[in-house]
């Protein structure tokens, strides 16, 4: 299973887009608190294309504590602009094909993951390669890179490769 951990979001149009991607991967989310804005399906609904919280695997944690009393055993990544390592680089479906999970984490839009928790962990601190002239990519937008790079390393095991509400075929058919 693939683990995206959003420490504590503060924009919900962003995590609402991360529930649909991880809903779309069959991934499980992890939500660390505080959060700057209401998780209640009345204002997340219409931001998540109809996807609530409630319908992936998901887990909140009150404060980054409670998350790593919990999981502090886990291999995890830190996706971040000061990471040393391309995220590309990395042999993500040997990880996911070994332990059969993989923790992926994502810091706030502001300031990002927090410096102790990143030079704690350097060696699993990942950069996704941008012009040196920007500050950094969209959260959502981050999540989906390198969420999806780790389905195409596994070669999109569980996800279906055709349009499977209106069928395979329905590009092919004459209107």
């Amino acid at each position: 299973m693939i683990n995206i951990i959003l420490y504590q979001p503060e924009i919900s149009p962003n995590t609402s887009n991360i529930i649909r991607t991880c809903f779309s991967a069959k991934a499980k989310l992890h939500i660390i608190k505080p959060i700057a804005f209401d998780l209640h399906p009345h204002w997340m609904k219409r931001k998540a294309a109809g996807h609530f919280l409630s319908e992936i695997q998901h887990e909140i944690y009150e404060n980054y504590e409670e998350f790593f009393k919990k999981y502090s055993n886990k291999n995890i990544y830190y996706i971040t602009r000061y990471g040393l390592k391309n995220y590309a680089n990395v042999e993500f479906a040997n990880e996911l094909n070994n332990d059969g999970e993989l923790w992926i984490m994502f810091g706030t839009e502001s300031t990002g993951i927090p410096k102790k928790i990143m030079q704690t962990n350097i060696d699993n601190c990942l950069r996704i390669p941008m012009n040196s002239e920007c500050r950094s990519l969209n959260l959502a937008n981050s999540v989906a890179i390198v969420l999806y790079e780790i389905l195409r390393q596994n070669s999109f095991t569980g996800l279906s490769e055709y349009e499977s509400q209106k069928g395979k075929d329905f590009i092919l058919k004459k209107d």
